[in-house]
């Protein structure tokens, strides 16, 4: 089983509210409770909607509360998305809730990681967009020890020293994170993991303003939202039939394997159909060619890309 728990605050009592909080958590809930592979749309995570706007308040004892009995059962995916001010100090970094006079009356980020670090579920992940997000998973004693346990992993907006950006209603983070999710960040194999997601975001923010922070401490693979694929597995498990012998074979070619050629070869055909699927999702490039046309038409040849290496060796060690 697979549930999240998504938190957006834009309201505040004594603070200056927020704009953009409680959209950006009802887009993360549209995106995480469906996958998005096929024309059903199954079912992907069970989401519950926390929200607070328009003079209604979310307090600390209730999100602690939720919190702790959302941590408190097995299965193979908690997700926790918070949405909402953010406060950092010496001693840590705290979560704003509607009742805060000041940032430390929030709840504190060690609290819940102490939830999260006992969480019997699988894998547990954790996505703030706040500001001094970058606090979560680190010690208030010393900021440079991160302290989360095996099976859990941290998203968040910003550095702990680092505001987070709200823009046009919109977290920065949060719509980066959201355009991740419904394809910007998937595998060709149409997979979408909390890695890719990072490097997606980490790569769209660029080199200058808020820095994305990235934690995680996990042995399995973990794929939090399935997309359109840009190859069929059945053709990728041809790879190993093309290039039998190693990833950095060359496979030859020549005119047999075009169709539009003078004597085209039935089998090479097929064989060469599938080397195009590869090439249009950079699995392979030819060899001293422009085109894979022009190196079947001038009897050249291919190779795998380094990224179509690792593919072959997923494929030669029966992961796909």
């Amino acid at each position: 089983m697979r549930k999240a728990l998504v938190v957006g605050i834009n309201h505040y009592e004594d603070i200056k509210s927020l704009n953009g909080c409680v959209n950006d958590a009802m887009e993360v809930n549209r995106v995480l409770s469906r996958h998005a592979n096929n024309e059903d749309h199954e079912k992907n995570f069970e989401v519950e909607l926390i929200t607070a706007d328009h003079g209604l308040q979310l307090s600390r004892g209730i999100l602690k509360d939720r919190i702790e009995e959302f941590f408190r059962d097995p299965r193979e995916i908690s997700l926790l998305y918070f949405s909402e001010h953010g406060h950092v100090e010496f001693t840590g970094g705290y979560l704003m809730t509607s009742e805060c006079k000041r940032g430390d009356d929030g709840l504190s980020m060690a609290e819940i990681l102490s939830i999260v670090n006992n969480s019997p579920a699988h894998n547990n992940i954790i996505i703030f967009d706040c500001c001094h997000a970058g606090s979560f998973g680190k010690s208030s004693m010393n900021t440079n020890l991160t302290s989360i346990n095996e099976g859990v992993t941290v998203l968040a907006a910003s550095a702990a020293n680092q505001y987070s950006v709200e823009k046009n209603g919109s977290g920065v983070f949060t719509r980066l994170l959201i355009h991740a999710l419904d394809g910007g960040a998937a595998s060709i194999l149409g997979e979408v993991t909390p890695g890719n997601i990072y490097g997606y975001i980490d790569k769209a923010m660029g080199e200058k303003g808020q820095r994305p922070i990235f934690m995680t401490s996990i042995r399995r693979y973990t794929n939090l939202r399935k997309v359109y694929t840009q190859i069929r597995p059945l053709h990728l498990k041809e790879m190993i039939k093309l290039f039998p012998n190693s990833p950095d074979e060359i496979f030859n070619l020549n005119p047999s394997f075009e169709p539009k050629s003078d004597k085209p070869n039935p089998e090479n055909i097929k064989k060469f159909e599938v080397l195009q699927k590869y090439n249009r999702v950079n699995l392979v490039v030819p060899v001293d060619a422009p085109h894979m046309y022009d190196a079947a038409m001038e009897s050249k040849s291919c190779k795998l890309t380094t990224q179509g290496k690792s593919y072959w060796e997923m494929v030669n060690n029966d992961i796909i």
